[in-house]
């Protein structure tokens, strides 16, 4: 008895599917954007990195004095300015978020500093705040017969000023982002709270603060990684002076580049890096959640 068992037939390896119109163009499509990013991103990033390879670079930086103070006045801009700008940005948020009429029209002019290109509105301040000429000192000496102060050839006025201005600027955007983390928050809870006899503060700390505690950390951190790269509000208004007293990280790579040492300004940069990294991971950590 013999069987004849079946050939078995192998089918052939599926070949690739060739390309639709729509898949060609959308991959043509993509090609450019692909070579901005390549070119405007990574090669600079790159090459910046490679000029910072040598030691001796960050052995020149560490023993420049400007560097110490600049680390300095970074660290003291981000816990200052950030925190007191989201403490302000979370009180503002409680009153804009009131459905009144002429708090409507307060809120259009309170976000036109936010939606105003940087350059104009600071150099503006800092025309205003010429100890000659500036609109401040010659009001003051109108109505006090006293010449105002030098504003910007004080070390710490002038940080301080240039915080204020950081303030100013980003308020209006970090304001918007808590007005609506709380138009978020169901008003039934504060309905139940005014039931139970609730006061503003306790409406604040047992509702409004829980619903946005998360929100609240998320923004801080996120606003100390953007403040880092903050480049307008120190060097428009101080220009980093007086006496390179003022620089912060984002603008100590600038002083290096009108002295010719390209090798020192990237290093300044590549030194930002273990105050960027430990925020942007801890960013990732919440937002991953």
């Amino acid at each position: 008895m013999s069987t004849n068992a079946a050939p078995i037939v192998m089918a052939p390896p599926p070949g690739r599917r060739p390309l639709s119109t729509w898949e060609f163009w959308g991959r043509l499509l993509v090609v450019p954007y692909i070579v901005v990013f390549i070119v405007f991103v990574l090669y600079p990033v790159g090459y910046g990195l490679w000029l910072a390879r040598h030691p001796q670079s960050y052995v020149k930086l560490f023993e420049d004095p400007v560097f110490f103070r600049t680390l300095i006045n970074t660290i003291v801009f981000l816990v200052v300015a950030v925190n007191l700008k989201m403490v302000i940005a979370l009180g503002l948020s409680g009153f804009f978020v009131q459905s009144r009429w002429w708090i409507k029209i307060i809120a259009l002019i309170f976000i036109l500093p936010w939606a105003v290109p940087s350059i104009p509105t600071i150099l503006s301040v800092r025309f205003m705040l010429n100890p000659e000429w500036g609109v401040i000192n010659t009001t003051i000496f109108k109505l006090t017969q006293l010449d105002g102060p030098n504003w910007l050839n004080d070390p710490t006025l002038a940080l301080s000023l240039s915080m204020l201005m950081h303030i100013w600027k980003s308020l209006p955007f970090w304001t918007l982002i808590f007005v609506a983390g709380r138009l978020a928050i169901p008003g039934e809870q504060y309905e139940a709270a005014s039931v139970d006899g609730a006061t503003r503060w306790q409406k604040f700390r047992f509702i409004t603060w829980p619903s946005m505690m998360s929100l609240y950390l998320t923004s801080t951190i996120l606003s100390m990684i953007w403040t880092l790269g903050d480049f307008n509000s120190v060097y428009l208004l101080t220009g980093g002076g007086p006496a390179d007293l003022t620089h912060v990280l984002a603008t100590l790579g600038i002083r290096y580049l009108r002295l010719d040492q390209l090798e020192l300004a990237m290093a300044s940069i590549v030194v930002a890096m273990p105050l960027v990294l430990p925020l942007v991971w801890v960013m990732m950590k919440r937002l991953s959640k």
